[in-house]
């Protein structure tokens, strides 16, 4: 693309911007690659643009998304630098372009009064985002014979464990954290979150218990060492089963605390109490019914089970949700094979194995907050990730968990933590109250 043609391009998004802008209104501007940027609203007083800006780093990104204006194509652009964003973090961009307001606003822009002004640039060059990271293999998982869940788990939590504690809380915990008061830190909400496990197991001394998709170990060497169990931890993670093993040395836990780097289909043992936190959305639909059945097998009569995970809405037609743009992003480069179900269909999958359900609580504004914690916090040591995995993982991560907090706080994606008892008959093993909970 010659400077010509670059300049011309340049005048046509001015244009465009101008015209935007009294319908968007918001407290953004459009940044191009030369450093001119256009106001996408009302002015300060000042006559400044405002400091939150998208920016357009590359131009061949406007013929390329012209061309294939799909979710797909931004994330590519988006992980290969050629789009981008300052003065704020992705979540900030999303909520102005993304809320209520905006879009009925944007809704009103005539389509095709923008793509004549931009139209003759469709046959430009396009930016070159053709190597991607994404997952090589069957990303949906769909085939159940060829599936490989530690390729999959591989993928997304062997990037490295310098890169997660960049983000993560002190005690490296990588699931929705529990926010008794909105105020509270990431780092206290996470010792929260794992205080509220063991309460809801009813944890007691000397029994034993099982975390399926351990992560790095905080779950079990916090029952362990608050509840005196004896606790037990699965992954296929290498990176976290390494990291696990040396946090239960240091920590002195070895005489409570252990830990496989399995498959938790292989494990044979009978548990008093069993978790699965977070892992549930790696397993997929079709294979609930085994996950459900097995679990059973593995908790001895009167046992608990707390079962934590993602959830999306429920839908007439199940078929929709695999198709979504969002979805095939989200197994492409994020978590392949994974698939969430809804929170009826996890109830049925729970009673049709034999639990009998207790209790359900959503969670979704945790998450919403938990994600928010970790993007800004990842955002704000960009440069220490790039230089452990590479700007293109950096920048599918920030965007990942970006889209989650969005998704979270939209209500587009749910979280719920599910407590179930192996017997549907007789007494129970839970009180008659939930008190003790919210102690």
């Amino acid at each position: 693309m010659n400077s010509k043609q670059t300049s011309k391009l340049r005048q046509a998004l001015e244009e465009v911007a101008s015209y935007i802008a009294p319908h968007l209104d918001a407290p953004l501007c459009l940044k191009l690659w030369d450093g001119s940027s256009f106001s996408l609203g009302t002015q300060s007083t000042n006559g400044s643009t405002p400091q939150l800006a998208l920016v357009i780093a590359d131009p061949g990104a406007v013929p390329s998304l012209l061309r294939r204006p799909t979710l797909d194509r931004i994330i590519r652009l988006y992980a290969h630098g050629k789009i981008d964003f300052e003065g704020g973090t992705l979540i900030d961009i999303g909520e102005v372009l993304g809320g209520k307001s905006s879009r009925k606003r944007l809704k009103a822009i005539s389509k095709r009064k923008l793509l004549k002004t931009l139209l003759p640039f469709v046959t430009m060059p396009g930016a070159n985002v053709s190597a991607s990271r994404s997952f090589e293999g069957d990303e949906t998982g769909s085939n159940r014979k060829t599936r490989n869940e530690r390729d999959n788990i591989g993928f997304h939590y062997d990037v490295s464990n310098e890169f997660y504690k960049l983000f993560l809380d002190e005690a490296m915990v990588y699931t929705c954290a529990y926010f008794s008061d909105w105020s509270h830190d990431l780092e206290k909400a996470q010792f929260d979150k794992l205080d509220m496990i063991c309460r809801k197991l009813r944890l007691k001394p000397g029994e034993t218990m099982l975390d399926i998709g351990c992560g790095w170990g905080a779950l079990i060497c916090h029952a362990a060492r608050h509840y005196g169990v004896h606790a037990h931890g699965v992954t296929l993670s290498q990176d976290q089963y390494d990291y696990a093993v040396k946090r239960i040395a240091d920590d002195g836990l070895q005489d409570k605390v252990s830990i496989d780097l399995i498959d938790y289909r292989h494990v044979t043992d009978k548990y008093d109490k069993i978790s699965s936190i977070g892992m549930y959305e790696h397993v997929g639909v079709a294979a609930l019914p085994e996950y459900m059945s097995k679990i059973r097998s593995l908790l001895k009569p009167d046992g608990l089970f707390l079962n934590h995970g993602i959830t999306r809405r429920a839908k007439r037609k199940a078929t929709r949700f695999a198709n979504r743009p969002e979805q095939r992003a989200l197994v492409r480069y994020i978590f392949p094979g994974g698939e969430l179900d809804d929170i009826g269909n996890t109830l049925q999958e729970l009673e049709h194995a034999g639990f009998e359900v207790h209790d359900v609580e959503g969670w979704r504004e945790h998450y919403a907050l938990t994600t928010r914690f970790w993007c800004e916090r990842l955002t704000a040591r960009r440069e220490e990730a790039i230089e452990i995995v590479g700007e293109q993982t950096y920048r599918i991560w920030v965007a990942y968990l970006a889209g989650c907090s969005l998704a979270f706080t939209r209500g587009s994606a749910r979280i719920y933590q599910t407590l179930a008892g192996h017997n549907a008959k007789g007494p129970s093993s839970v009180p008659p109250s939930r008190a003790d909970l919210y102690r």
